[in-house]
């Protein structure tokens, strides 16, 4: 279904931060969605998206998304209906960003979709560009940190990525939608991943009734 945004006008009235990141698997629906979800609930949003995910984008969807910041900002501000300085994008090597550091604004993180090769990263603390870097400072301050894969077979090497994470304070949540809510759109799967997502991150949200309701 539709999401309405509240048509909040002053950025200074939102919610705290919550970080989506895009990486190069397939599944970019998700991120975008969730981005259109975040906004919708009030709350700021700080994206990153990497270059693998800017050519996914336009594999998959009908857009193409700038790649500098601040026209990124102003496309997904369009796209989402969101207000004035709502949504913040953030270059590779950003290193300024408050995502870059743990005395940076507390901010949960979310990379949706999200690579293996990224997995990689974040499990062993490459933090190469500025997506690994703030998923390390997630971790490392115990802040939520939430990465969506997609991607099969699982190969050893992912599983065992996975559960590190885990045990790190990580959660896993594949992008895997279940039917039980009989879907009837690819909206419907899309949907349910993302409504996953809002539950992890304690974010009331109407994309579909939790099971019993």
């Amino acid at each position: 279904m539709p999401i309405e945004p509240r048509g909040r006008s002053e950025a200074t009235e939102l919610r705290e931060p919550v970080t989506v990141a895009l990486t190069g698997a397939s599944g970019a629906q998700y991120g975008l969605r969730l981005i259109e979800a975040l906004v919708a609930a009030e709350h700021r949003v700080w994206v990153m998206i990497s270059k693998a995910a800017h050519l996914v984008v336009a594999t998959e969807t009908d857009e193409e998304l700038p790649a500098r910041p601040e026209r990124l900002a102003e496309a997904l501000t369009e796209r989402t209906g969101a207000a004035a300085g709502q949504i913040r994008c953030f270059g590779r090597e950003d290193w300024m960003a408050p995502v870059a550091s743990g005395s940076g604004a507390p901010s949960a993180m979310v990379i949706c979709p999200c690579s293996t090769g990224t997995l990689s990263s974040v499990a062993t603390g490459a933090s190469n560009n500025l997506i690994e870097r703030a998923a390390d400072v997630a971790l490392k301050e115990r802040r939520r940190l939430i990465l969506v894969p997609r991607e099969t077979p699982f190969s050893a090497i992912h599983l065992e990525h996975m559960l590190s994470l885990t045990r790190m304070g990580a959660v896993i949540l594949p992008a895997a939608p279940g039917f039980y809510h009989k879907p009837q759109r690819i909206e419907d799967l899309v949907d349910f991943i993302v409504a996953r997502i809002l539950n992890q991150l304690g974010i009331e949200h109407r994309l579909m009734p939790r099971w019993g309701e």
